[in-house]
């Protein structure tokens, strides 16, 4: 009788300290679960979704994604300190990729995810991001910051494993950038408000399949040596790479030698003589 008690008075006060700490979660944590990424390589972005760009012209996303590698960021304009970091960091790690030009060798393409967004403020923030980058030719077109309506907002962020939650009047969202081949697939996940130039740099190229910028054989190489590790989220060395392209190397300089010393030494013997 005695146990029977107290297994009851311990039944009750599990019960009390499970249904106190569910109480006590924090709102917080529930938001932080709803918002990240799920990556979805070699998903294809709906080229026909309606936007508008920060010059009221209406577009179609696919207007941007024809011609050559982008980066796609989706951010909202009125995001008071993570945008903003997002936005000076990438002008900084342009900066740095000297060799790769976001006028002719790439894209930057901004989409809002807040429906509600304001044509000024657009128009404000899209001007204040391209003075970030000095010399940035046809800028609406090389970085446009588009808005849109919530569909469209919905199925692009959808296509790309995108999550995010309003809260209040502004929105709970990862910092992720994410590179599109063109045609608009997904290429690569960048994470952070400052990649690091060399992922920069590589993720552009392996989007484009080394066919952007002036030293495609430099490409080509970069490609070889480094590979994304997905659970760094980033681009590393490989090795072994690295010693199969120096014995090719290698290999072919001594190639080169005794060709040169066949040329210089084996024509001077005539047929059926001995050197001395």
């Amino acid at each position: 009788m005695k146990r029977s008690v107290l297994h009851r008075v311990l039944l009750f006060v599990l019960v009390a300290l499970l249904s106190g700490a569910a109480h006590a979660a924090d709102p917080q944590d529930d938001i932080l679960r709803e918002i990240g990424v799920d990556e979805k390589l070699g998903a294809q972005v709906p080229l026909d979704l309606p936007f508008t760009d920060a010059s009221g012209k209406a577009v179609r996303l696919g207007d941007y994604l024809r011609d050559g590698p982008v980066i796609l960021t989706l951010n909202y304009y009125t995001c008071p300190m993570l945008c903003p970091l997002t936005f000076r960091g990438l002008a900084a790690t342009m900066a740095e990729v000297k060799d790769l030009s976001p006028s002719k060798d790439y894209r930057i393409v901004t989409v809002s995810i807040d429906p509600a967004e304001i044509p000024e403020i657009v128009r404000a923030k899209a001007n204040e991001s391209h003075a970030l980058v000095p010399g940035l030719m046809d800028p609406d077109s090389r970085w446009p910051f588009l808005y849109g309506s919530a569909e469209s907002i919905r199925r692009v962020t959808e296509a790309v494993g995108y999550r995010y939650r309003k809260v209040g009047t502004g929105f709970a969202h990862p910092s992720a950038q994410i590179v599109l081949s063109p045609g608009g697939k997904v290429s690569r996940y960048l994470y952070g408000f400052q990649i690091p130039p060399r992922d920069f740099k590589l993720a552009l190229l392996e989007a484009a399949d080394g066919k952007i910028g002036e030293t495609s054989a430099e490409n080509v190489i970069l490609l070889y040596c480094f590979h994304y590790d997905p659970v760094g989220r980033k681009y590393s060395l490989v090795a072994m790479n690295v010693m199969k392209l120096a014995g090719a190397v290698t290999l072919a300089l001594l190639g080169g030698l005794l060709a040169v010393l066949w040329v210089r030494h084996g024509r001077g013997v005539a047929p059926g003589e001995k050197g001395e």
